[in-house]
């Protein structure tokens, strides 16, 4: 079997298991997350997604900041929505994130596909730190982030990834759907 689709299968399989603990609202998907992106880094860059690349090495940082956020303020940190300040800075960060990416990826690299890669790219950055925090609108932007990267994996040839980011689309609604669930029964009383 050729190590780019083993690779590939290996990061589909711990990608399943850490959306079903992210669905869960289960601080484990900050460890299964640890070994998955470090399989994507191989696999990213390998193919050309330079933002996907740039996106699994810095969501290794956003794993430890995941994980001790959820770990220390286990009863203080629980699932809610986003602050209108907070969704309205986030979406300025996005459009800059967006751009610096952009043109890093146009300017520095052969990526053929820049303008989806690096808009995938910032909503993926904005949508782990949303997670990291709890907000339940995280998973509308995984929603439009997975459906971008199935495209490009595809596209570049990562098959297995791109069912992955095809099941990620659809389970992202289904995820909001239940962290909704999720926060009204933690709700006070």
């Amino acid at each position: 079997m050729d190590l780019l689709l083993l690779f590939d299968f290996l990061g589909t399989a711990l990608g399943l298991l850490y959306l079903w603990l992210e669905y869960k609202a289960n601080i484990w998907l900050w460890l299964v997350s640890l070994t998955m992106y470090a399989i994507d880094l191989w696999i990213y860059f390998d193919r050309g997604l330079y933002a996907k690349f740039g996106i699994a090495l810095f969501s290794l940082t956003l794993v430890v900041y995941g994980w001790t956020a959820w770990g220390k303020r286990k009863k203080e940190l629980r699932i809610r929505h986003v602050p209108r300040t907070t969704a309205l800075l986030s979406l300025a960060g996005l459009g800059v994130l967006w751009g610096v990416i952009f043109y890093l990826l146009s300017n520095y690299t052969d990526s053929r596909v820049p303008v989806w890669d690096a808009l995938a790219g910032a909503i993926s950055i904005v949508a782990l730190w949303q997670l990291s925090r709890k907000y339940a609108e995280q998973w509308l932007l995984w929603f439009v982030a997975d459906a971008l990267y199935c495209v490009l994996c595809f596209y570049k040839g990562v098959p297995f990834h791109g069912c992955l980011y095809a099941f990620y689309t659809t389970m992202a609604v289904l995820g909001y759907r239940k962290w909704l669930r999720l926060m009204e029964e933690c709700k006070p009383r």
